[in-house]
């Protein structure tokens, strides 16, 4: 296990398996101005693509500090340090591997921005999300409002970010913003049980196609029509679909050769 600045890093390599933990109890995992802003916070992300799979549990509260607040409202939080923020955030996007968000408890601004940009979100039943930062004369600064037009559009978006209104596990699921709701105590099991099936996944597979939906997101129909097609084609060329394709004839499990 590796320690950084309030969180931690755990692999698991018989799993294929990397675990990375908000890890601030005392104050409820706040992530402060100071970590948010860090290249190290992006380095542990990257740093998880060793494994297979890497497993995000993303913040449960992100608050603010009384020194935290005065610090970004005063000249220190320049433009030419601001626009940063959204790079390190959006690490777990970048990464090659899938990644799981796993929530519960409240999930506020950068806890809630960083688990917007990991693939998967799963939550508690108690889980409450929100991006409060208009309430304080703010607006959110790592892409937390650009994600949500992307995942629940432009006037759900205005909902919660100009309104920074509190949204519960169910209504989150129901906009498409959670995966998956269990309850507090099935929330480990939930998460452990996704992550194993993604490492027991072809690799190449899975990062071709998070590589595509993500392209596909920004690219007219007829481009991502086309992306899509070359990276089937390049597909049908590797080891791994003609072994899946073996395995499922043979009625065996599979033996992928990219992990």
């Amino acid at each position: 296990m590796t320690s950084y600045d309030g969180f931690r890093l755990a692999r698991e390599n018989d799993r294929g398996v990397a675990t990375i933990t908000l890890d601030v109890p005392d104050k409820l995992n706040r992530v402060a101005w100071r970590r948010a802003r860090s290249s190290r916070a992006s380095s542990a992300s990257s740093a998880a693509t060793t494994p297979c799979v890497s497993s995000s549990c993303a913040a449960r509260e992100t608050r603010p500090s009384r020194r935290a607040a005065t610090s970004a409202c005063s000249c220190s939080a320049t433009p030419r340090r601001s626009p940063r923020l959204h790079v390190n955030v959006g690490a777990p996007e970048r990464c090659p591997k899938p990644v799981i968000a796993q929530l519960h408890g409240y999930c506020f601004g950068v806890g809630l921005e960083l688990a917007l940009a990991c693939d998967f979100r799963v939550a508690s039943d108690d889980v409450q999300l929100a991006l409060p930062e208009l309430t304080l004369g703010m607006i959110p600064g790592s892409a937390g409002a650009s994600r949500l037009v992307k995942l629940i559009g432009a006037s759900r978006a205005k909902d919660v970010v100009m309104r920074g209104r509190r949204i519960s596990a169910a209504e989150a699921q129901a906009w498409g913003l959670l995966c998956e709701v269990v309850p507090r105590d099935a929330l480990g099991a939930a998460v452990a049980s996704l992550a194993d099936e993604l490492a027991a996944r072809p690799a190449l597979a899975l990062r071709t196609a998070k590589r595509v939906i993500g392209q596909a997101q920004d690219a007219p129909l007829s481009v991502a029509m086309e992306l899509e097609g070359l990276a089937y084609g390049l597909l049908r060329g590797t080891h791994d679909f003609a072994e899946g394709v073996s395995a499922f004839v043979e009625k065996r499990k599979p033996r992928y050769e990219d992990r």
